[in-house]
């Protein structure tokens, strides 16, 4: 007698369901040859092409260590219906939320052993990479998250010498504690390679997982690679790592494209320029700093950014854009909103809000903020344009920003409703205005301006508005 909760169980276990059986095969990613990758794009560095064609990174999710969390597939279901295609998955293990799991196996007397892999880890981690690529979703991974490895995270860690097997504090030179905040980089385990503290006991088990971590994701396409969260470590660190996984991905035959996120958030500082000025080393840069940042500060730091990279242009990622009400850096949503639309205008590859409640996550603002972006990509190409708030007059600080193609085709952001000028005497004939309104993610009027002139535009509502102007069909 067949027992349908018997398969139902089977299949759980396996990372499938009842449901994807006799459903087409999936592409297999490893057939797929370094072309089709997520890659600068060629006609236009600053931005992304995946598959051989360009695109515009947009996102939100409600975790960062996203592989780990229980409903997955529905989550990412749920993004793909909005529009967005990019999330951060951080290869975070820490047990804050009750469901995480470590990596490394577990003995029966409670002890880690840095030996042997826990399978569950991985299969997660195996089931994200499969089904954001079976949905044209690109992964921004960070390999390393120094939250993880101090205060209290650090107590209850595999790594830690009293918590496994494999080594003591004597061979590894790993103490029990480090109390202090990650950003003052005390932790001994940012120090382990050759060029640093050449800590090989700690760094064999480092390179272990990295290499477990890439025999996974490697086959992949839709696979960005980011060293490291807001670090405030040591270049020597980025460099090795940098290198490491650059080699085993040529080892495979693959392209991969690597960055590192530095904490400073000044753009102009010089920890920056670690990877602002290394394009031979770093593929792409992240800029999620700035988004501690406001108004038109946030906007000349970018710009700033844009211009450092302009002889050797590469993309620009924002992984993560803060802001939302009642979190610990009072941010609120408007600043996560307008810090969103700001970089999307003003030049960014991607975007994506952080997780709550330091972002927005992938709550209905941030639903609705993509939502809109998607209708403005409708109707102009963002990589297309080029920031251009020299067009606008009587504009007062912070109340909106441009990007343009003069001539052709206009994207504006309204903050919170207003007016201004717009320089359209390169642009002779009749243009529309589409506009958009970003706190609902919809279409609302248009309006037809005529051009060769300085034209007043004001949005219908007061809040978040975006417009595309483009020459009116005939």
């Amino acid at each position: 007698m067949n027992h349908p909760w018997i398969l139902s169980a089977v299949l759980l276990i396996l990372g499938t369901s009842l449901n994807s059986l006799g459903a087409a095969e999936a592409p297999d990613p490893a057939k797929l040859d370094n072309s089709q990758r997520i890659r600068p794009w060629a006609a236009n560095p600053s931005y992304w092409q995946y598959r051989g064609q360009p695109v515009l990174l947009l996102g939100g999710s409600k975790d960062d260590n996203l592989f780990q969390i229980l409903d997955l597939k529905a989550h990412l279901d749920e993004m793909a219906a909005a529009g967005a295609n990019y999330i951060r998955n951080t290869m975070s293990d820490r047990p804050d939320k009750g469901f995480e799991v470590y990596p490394f196996l577990r003995r029966p007397d409670g002890k880690y052993d840095l030996e042997q892999w826990n399978p569950e880890y991985w299969r997660r981690f195996a089931n994200l990479l499969r089904w954001t690529f079976e949905r044209d979703i690109i992964v921004q991974i960070e390999v390393w998250d120094r939250f993880d490895y101090s205060a209290g995270n650090w107590h209850a860690h595999p790594y830690n010498p009293t918590n496994n097997v494999t080594y003591t504090a004597e061979q590894s030179g790993l103490a029990g504690d480090y109390p202090q905040h990650p950003g003052q980089n005390k932790q001994p385990f940012f120090f382990t390679t050759p060029r640093q503290r050449n800590n090989t006991t700690v760094l064999r088990f480092q390179q272990r997982f990295v290499q477990e971590m890439l025999r996974h994701s490697l086959p992949y396409p839709n696979v960005l690679y980011c060293l490291d969260n807001e670090t405030s470590g040591e270049e020597s660190w980025a460099v090795y790592w940098a290198e490491f996984l650059r080699q085993h991905a040529r080892d495979a035959g693959r392209d991969i494209c690597i960055t590192e996120m530095w904490d400073d958030w000044d753009l102009t500082a010089e920890r920056h320029r670690r990877t602002f000025d290394h394009p031979e080393r770093f593929d792409f840069v992240d800029v999620s700093q700035n988004n501690h940042n406001k108004g038109q500060l946030h906007w000349d730091r970018f710009q700033w950014a844009r211009q450092r990279l302009s002889e050797r242009p590469r993309p620009i990622n924002t992984v993560k854009t803060y802001g939302a009400d009642g979190n610990k850096f009072g941010h609120t949503n408007r600043d996560g909103i307008e810090r969103f639309w700001r970089h999307l205008l003003g030049g960014v590859a991607s975007a994506r809000f952080h997780r709550p409640d330091s972002g927005l996550g992938f709550s209905p603002p941030a639903q609705a903020s993509i939502r809109a972006a998607r209708k403005l990509e409708s109707l102009v190409k963002l990589w297309d344009l080029k920031p251009a708030n020299e067009r606008l007059q009587d504009r007062q600080d912070n109340e909106a920003y441009l990007a343009a193609r003069p001539g052709k085709a206009y994207a504006l952001y309204f903050t919170r409703g207003g007016s201004v000028q717009l320089d359209l005497r390169q642009h002779p004939g009749q243009l529309t205005a589409h506009w958009i309104n970003i706190e609902t993610g919809e279409w609302d009027r248009k309006t037809v301006v005529e051009g060769g002139r300085f034209v007043t535009l004001a949005p219908p509502l007061p809040g978040h508005s975006a417009a595309a102007l483009i020459p009116t069909a005939r």
